[in-house]
């Protein structure tokens, strides 16, 4: 049974990464890295709707994950459905408007640290929303590397990718992006930072 703690974490990672995702970086057409990236692609090159498209994208990870860990499969499958209805409901509203449009650079580093600090919050309370950050954080502990770190890395895969479809500027905000997204994840999820 999932604690109010855990509760809590799951609702307000959630939260804080489809704001960043809905407010930050939709409205200049930047993406993500990770299974997010992927459904924001398919969002800005064919209409599907990004939380959709995420639930789909991470059906073979929670089927390994079943296997895996099934406290991690459940804790990560109610952070699916809550994050793929957040940001599907709050698509298309864009409360910051022209401010967005004149500072992509800010609202790309802005949007990428709503992002990593959610899901640092999702990840220290041993829970995710089953895509890329469920992938890192089962490799981290075998890997002994930072998951922020390994977040940063596959995540860079899906940017250059999505930069080879759109444009240079989508391809280094894109990186600004997950840059800044890496490092509030890492932060979150260090052994240093405590709450």
């Amino acid at each position: 049974m999932l604690s109010l703690r855990k509760i809590l974490a799951i609702i307000i990672g959630c939260l804080l990464i489809s704001f960043g995702i809905d407010f930050f970086l939709m409205p200049i057409k930047v993406l993500d890295g990770g299974f997010i990236g992927v459904a924001l692609i398919s969002n800005y090159l064919f209409g599907y709707k990004v939380g959709l498209v995420l639930i789909l994208c991470s059906l073979p990870v929670f089927i390994y994950t079943w296997i895996k860990d099934k406290a991690m499969f459940f804790h990560s499958l109610f952070g699916m459905i809550f994050l793929s209805y957040f940001i599907d409901f709050f698509d298309p509203y864009y409360p910051f408007g022209q401010i967005i449009n004149d500072y992509p650079f800010y609202a790309s580093v802005a949007g990428g640290i709503l992002i990593g600090i959610g899901f640092g919050i999702l990840l220290r309370n041993d829970t995710s929303t089953g895509g890329i950050d469920l992938v890192a954080k089962l490799l981290a502990g075998k890997l002994k590397i930072n998951v922020g770190f390994l977040i940063i890395i596959m995540d860079a895969l899906v940017v250059i990718i999505g930069g080879l479809i759109f444009s240079a500027d989508t391809f280094f905000l894109s990186i600004a992006t997950i840059c800044a997204g890496g490092m509030a994840t890492g932060l979150c999820t260090s052994k240093f930072f405590a709450y």
